[in-house]
């Protein structure tokens, strides 16, 4: 018989489909996801790839607003979404928003297994507010059991004193397949694609919202330290939007020699082709749960310099193997790593490679296989 798994999320990425759509295959579950919101157009452009959603699913009515950093999301009819669905277990995608709590209060009445996911690691810009931790471990109490994309954040539940045997790994992942077709398809038409987005011939790659917590600022006062030599040969590219877009354009414009890229918010169509003839990908974040950007960028086979405090390095990149990880807000490290890269072909070869190789174990499959295991093991857990 299979298990009616309920698992509520905020928005539909196009990221989760390809896991969903997976998940919804297996044998022995069962499976109805419940979006908060259909997409967060003042945060991220993504397209809304509905066509390939082969799922069951449901989008509730939705209100968001923001108040300085933070994000509110209001919904309605999620408790009678949830009568309607009638779930054996329900795997709730974090704990920040009214329905995750919502959720977890209909989970403990019905006396239906409670799965938190969580992306949270020690490094996340919310961690040790006072009042955050309390809501926090006060939910993590009320929990079944856990899923995590990785070490970082299966070690902060750890930390909060989740015990070991009740954590599940699920990997972040993306559709590798897609992203390594559509840049070898780039790769054999390299001139036209270069030119229509008008892309260095070589160029670092930096792919996300162009905002300070991003580390956007230090990558391009490390691509500023660079040899003038280095910046003759290689450019910088912001592929991404965001707040800080003009001021960095502003600052770029003192960098001399060199040359600094701007084409926007790239949809996943383009997003592989820009991977395809990138050096590498750097992601110099000050706080990020994960990371997706570095899985599609090494399914593109590219070396990765990434911060220690991103949630996926501790998984991805093993330092001086596929890529780099450097410390936070360090220039002067983050340079030095683009350098290694960027001057030696034979490195960056070998490290494209080790890339490809890591990727393959994240995989939408694998994913869907950890939050199958929670969802199969949860009932154990019920109270």
């Amino acid at each position: 018989m299979s298990r009616k798994t309920v698992i509520l999320t905020e928005i539909i990425a196009p990221y989760r489909i390809p896991v969903f759509n997976v998940l919804a295959r297996r044998a022995g579950l069962d499976l109805h996801v419940i979006f908060l919101a259909e997409t967060d157009e003042t945060l991220r452009q993504w397209r809304v790839y509905k066509n390939e959603i082969c799922f069951s699913h449901q989008i509730l009515p939705s209100w968001r607003w923001r108040a300085g950093r933070g994000n509110f999301l209001i919904n309605r009819g999620l408790w009678s979404a949830l009568n309607n669905a009638n779930p054996q277990v329900i795997i709730c995608g974090g704990y920040n928003y009214a329905a995750s709590w919502e959720a977890l209060l209909w989970a403990r009445r019905q006396r239906v297994p409670f799965v938190l996911w969580s992306e949270s690691n020690s490094h996340d810009a919310r961690a040790g507010r006072a009042w955050v931790e309390s809501l926090k471990a006060y939910f993590l109490r009320h929990c079944d059991r856990f899923v995590v994309p990785g070490k970082a954040s299966f070690e902060y539940l750890k930390m909060l004193g989740c015990a070991e045997a009740s954590i599940l790994t699920a990997p972040n992942a993306v559709d590798n397949g897609l992203f390594a077709t559509q840049a070898e398809s780039t790769r054999r038409h390299a001139t036209e694609f270069r030119d229509r987005l008008k892309l260095p011939s070589r160029f670092i790659l930096f792919v996300g919202r162009l905002v300070p917590e991003k580390g956007v600022f230090d990558l391009l006062e490390a691509y500023a330290k660079l040899e003038s030599g280095v910046r003759l040969e290689v450019g910088l590219v912001f592929a991404g939007d965001g707040a800080s877009r003009e001021e960095l354009a502003q600052r770029a414009k003192r960098i001399s020699p060199g040359v600094v890229c701007f084409p926007g918010f790239a949809q996943r169509e383009d997003l592989a082709g820009i991977y395809a003839l990138a050096e590498c990908l750097a992601l110099p974040t000050h706080s990020d749960p994960w990371g997706l950007v570095v899985n599609e960028a090494m399914a593109c086979g590219l070396p990765i310099i990434v911060s220690s405090v991103a949630g996926c390095s501790a998984d991805l990149v093993d330092d001086g193997w596929n890529g780099y990880v450097v410390p936070p807000r360090d220039s002067e490290k983050l340079s030095a790593a683009i350098n290694c890269v960027v001057r030696r072909p034979e490195l960056r070869q070998s490290m494209s490679a080790h890339s490809l190789e890591r990727i393959r174990s994240y995989s939408p499959e694998t994913c869907a296989e950890g939050l199958a295991a929670a969802a199969i093991s949860a009932g154990t857990g019920a109270r």
